[in-house]
C-alpha cells in the first residue's frame, strides 16, 4: 500500500515486532514489486503452515522492499510469493516504531460504519482513488514467532490491513473503486490497462 492518506490513525492494540530492519531505502530492492496486469497479483495466497526462520527472513526482505519503495504496506503476492504474509508500517518517519507482521490474518468482525479515503498501491504506482471500507476491524493472526494474536484496529491501520489482505485473495484496490470514470482516467494517465481491473459487485 502506498502511503498517501490524509488521515493518520492508530492501532487500538500495540503489537511489538521482533523483526528489526532499517527503514532507510536501499539502492537495490530485495524484491521486484509486480504491477497491475501481472497475473501473479490475481493468484490466491496459501496459508503458512510453519513459521520458521525462512519466514522471518522473507519478512525482513519484504520490509526492506517496502521501505525502499516508500510504502506503508506490502503483501507477499505483490513480490510473487503466494503465502499469507503481510508487513505494515504506518509510521515510516520514526525508526523506533516497529512494523506489524501478520501471518495467516483473518478478519473476525468489521464495524457497521464505513469510511471513504484515498488509497494507493505499490503495485499500481501513481494511481490514487477513493475506496469505501469498514472503519474498524477485529482480526486474528500469527506473529513472526508463530504466536496466535488478536487485535483491533481503526483508521489508517484498519484500512491498510484490509487493503493488504485483499492481495491475499487476488483483489486490488482498484477493483473496489466505484468512480469508474475517474478510475479509467487515472489508469490511462499512468499507463495501466482498464481491462486489468476486476470490478467487484
Amino acid at each position: 500500500m502506498a502511503g498517501s492518506f490524509a488521515q493518520l490513525a492508530r492501532s487500538v492494540e500495540k503489537t511489538k515486532a521482533v523483526i528489526a530492519v532499517s527503514k532507510e531505502p536501499l539502492e537495490t530492492s530485495p524484491f521486484e514489486i509486480h504491477t497491475l496486469g501481472n497475473r501473479v497479483l490475481r493468484q490466491p495466497a496459501r496459508r503458512i503452515s510453519k513459521v520458521d526462520e525462512s519466514v522471518r527472513e522473507l519478512t525482513r526482505d519484504m520490509l526492506r522492499s517496502m521501505y525502499t519503495a516508500k510504502g506503508i504496506g506490502l503483501a507477499a503476492p505483490q513480490v510473487g510469493i503466494h503465502q499469507q504474509l503481510l508487513v505494515i508500517d504506518i509510521d515510516l518517519e520514526n525508526p523506533s516504531t516497529p512494523p506489524l507482521v501478520l501471518i495467516n490474518p483473518q478478519i473476525n468482525s468489521s464495524s457497521a460504519s464505513v469510511e471513504t479515503y484515498e488509497e494507493g498501491c505499490l503495485s499500481i504506482p501513481g494511481v490514487y482513488l477513493d475506496v469505501v471500507r469498514p472503519s474498524a476491524i477485529v482480526l486474528s493472526y500469527r506473529d513472526e514467532m508463530g504466536r496466535p494474536k488478536k487485535m483491533k484496529a481503526d483508521g489508517l491501520m484498519a484500512r491498510c490491513i484490509q487493503h493488504e489482505m485483499d492481495h491475499l485473495n487476488g483483489v486490488l484496490f482498484v477493483d473496489r473503486v466505484t468512480d469508474k470514470e475517474g478510475l479509467t482516467r487515472e489508469l490511462k494517465e499512468h499507463g495501466f490497462e482498464r481491462d486489468h481491473v476486476r470490478s467487484l459487485p
